[in-house]
């Protein structure tokens, strides 16, 4: 599927292509003005849109933040949006993008489709305002955010070579449980920890975090592994086998797509066309040997995180189960909250996870200047959910 999205300016992209060929990153030049405007509407809805929206919206909350948690309040607005933007984004380009649908084996390696291309170029503006965001900050957010800023542009920015350009969307639906983190975060902000809401919330987290990072994520990583190796194996080949002298290494990689034949329109014939339009890049040329390596890195570290993540989520269920039965034994018998325990894992996954992604870790190191109602607002909520009545 072609682009969706109209493409740049004859001048920016011959500005861009230059540097984008000695960096092998041949694609961004038809993507660098959607990572440009995705940027740029990230970094409004933090400066401009969030502080004007948030205060109509809660005004008995959010003027009363402190600085600090408000600017955390603003981080996560963008982040909400965006998760639910490009999650939407690659939602239809996985159902929408036929030539995507056809693609073999050795195409999800090294083929393009503009449409990947936009849902990266989508990704990688958010990534940019996040490290620009991480680095302004770093001293209230900590190296964590930054890190995960760093690694998370680079990966991304790898599909611009193109480099399993096929996987854009696939990798993005991490997010889908993102919005609902975000919330929980909300949530505590405006003084509705332990609610109703914030419970169900939590359910939908724990169970959508749990589908699409660690089902999903490591389904999809270990069949990227098996493509990557492929890959890998047949460049290899290709490039030290004598009888192939003078044979294009992408010779066999690149096919007419099954519904090439079929087209009836020039739209068709060149959405077909572009899965190779990268092609003579790497002809000749073998998979150079760290790039699947950085990839495959880079995944594990995520998916080990995820992992961690959603273990210290089941271990905080399980300090609750452990706790109960010394509590009716001194007690006697306690009223069910099983809420709790959904609250509980939620709020794990929240500041795990929040810590490299929006710096929520940052609200607890207070300064020394710190007035006693700042760090009241940034204590525990697991706290304040004790004293909720529900």
């Amino acid at each position: 599927m072609l682009d969706p999205f109209p493409p740049p300016p004859t001048w920016l992209q011959e500005l861009v292509t230059p540097w984008a060929e000695r960096l092998h990153l041949y694609s961004l030049p038809y993507h660098v003005h959607e990572v440009i405007l995705a940027f740029g509407f990230y970094q409004l809805i933090h400066s401009y849109i969030s502080p004007w929206l948030s205060a109509v919206l809660f005004p008995r909350h959010y003027p009363q933040l402190p600085k600090r948690t408000q600017l955390n309040w603003d981080i996560h607005v963008v982040s909400f949006v965006q998760s639910v933007l490009i999650n939407v984004v690659a939602l239809w380009v996985m159902f929408a993008d036929e030539e995507r649908k056809r693609m073999n084996i050795d195409e999800r390696v090294h083929g393009y489709t503009g449409a990947n291309g936009f849902v990266q170029a989508l990704a990688a503006g958010y990534f940019v305002y996040d490290l620009i965001v991480s680095i302004l900050y770093l001293n209230l957010f900590g190296i964590g955010m930054l890190f995960h800023a760093i690694s998370a542009l680079f990966v991304f920015s790898l599909g611009f070579r193109p480099f399993v350009n096929y996987y854009a969307p696939t990798f993005i639906l991490y997010e889908l449980s993102s919005p609902f983190l975000n919330i929980h975060w909300f949530l505590d902000k405006v003084n509705m920890t332990g609610s109703k809401l914030q419970w169900y919330n939590g359910m939908l987290l724990l169970v959508v975090f749990f589908s699409c990072r660690l089902v999903w994520g490591t389904w999809q990583s270990i069949v990227v592994y098996g493509d990557m190796w492929h890959a890998f194996k047949q460049s290899r080949s290709m490039t030290h086998s004598p009888f192939l002298d003078g044979v294009s290494t992408n010779a066999p990689i690149f096919k007419l797509g099954e519904g090439g034949a079929l087209c009836t329109d020039e739209s068709c014939l060149r959405a077909n066309a572009e899965i190779s339009q990268f092609a003579h890049y790497f002809t000749d040329v073998s998979l150079p040997q760290w790039l699947p390596i950085a990839y495959v890195i880079s995944n594990l570290i995520l998916n080990s995180l995820n992992f961690y993540w959603f273990s210290q989520m089941i271990d905080a269920v399980l300090k609750r189960f452990r706790q109960q039965p010394a509590a009716k034994k001194e007690a006697g018998p306690l009223p069910s909250k099983e809420p709790d325990y959904i609250l509980d894992a939620a709020e794990v996954l929240e500041k795990e996870q929040g810590y490299f992604e929006t710096g929520d870790g940052a609200e607890l190191n207070i300064p020394a200047t710190t007035t006693g109602a700042e760090i009241a607002e940034a204590g525990d909520s697991v706290k304040q959910r004790n004293l909720v009545v529900t």
